[in-house]
C-alpha cells in the first residue's frame, strides 16, 4: 500500500512538472535537488520527506496539498476536467490582468450563450 502512495504521488508531480513543460533537471534545479533524484521521485522509488514535498510544492508553484490531489488514473478524468485543467495551465503564468480579461470574455461569452439558448 505504501508503495502505491509513493507511486501516485511521483506520478502526480510528473504530471505537474509536464504541464508546466519543465524538465527534471530545471526541476531539481528550482527545488534544490539533483535531476536524478527528481526521476526516482516521480517512479516511486524514493520515500521523499514532507519538508522535500514542500521545496518541491515551491518550485512546481503549487500548494502542498495540490500534490496529493492526484487522480488514480488519467482515464478517471472527465473530458471537461482535462479543458479545465489545460485552461489552468495555460493561465498560470499570465499577468494578473491578462487573467481577469479571460474571465470576464468568458463570463460574457456565457450570458451570451445563455440569453440566446432560453428564448
Amino acid at each position: 500500500m505504501e508503495i502505491n502512495v509513493l507511486k501516485l504521488v511521483g506520478q502526480r508531480i510528473r504530471t505537474l512538472r509536464k504541464e508546466r513543460e519543465m524538465s527534471q533537471e530545471l526541476l531539481g534545479e528550482k527545488g534544490g535537488f539533483h535531476y536524478s533524484y527528481i526521476g526516482q521521485i516521480e517512479r516511486g522509488e524514493k520515500n521523499i520527506s514532507l519538508l522535500n514535498l514542500a521545496k518541491i510544492a515551491s518550485a512546481l508553484d503549487v500548494s502542498l496539498s495540490q500534490l496529493f490531489t492526484y487522480v488514480d488514473e488519467e482515464e478517471k478524468r472527465t473530458e471537461t476536467e482535462a479543458d479545465l485543467q489545460e485552461i489552468l495551465s495555460t493561465l498560470r503564468y499570465q499577468k494578473p490582468d491578462q487573467v481577469r480579461m479571460v474571465r470576464n470574455v468568458v463570463r460574457e461569452i456565457l450570458v451570451e450563450h445563455d440569453r440566446y439558448s432560453t428564448d
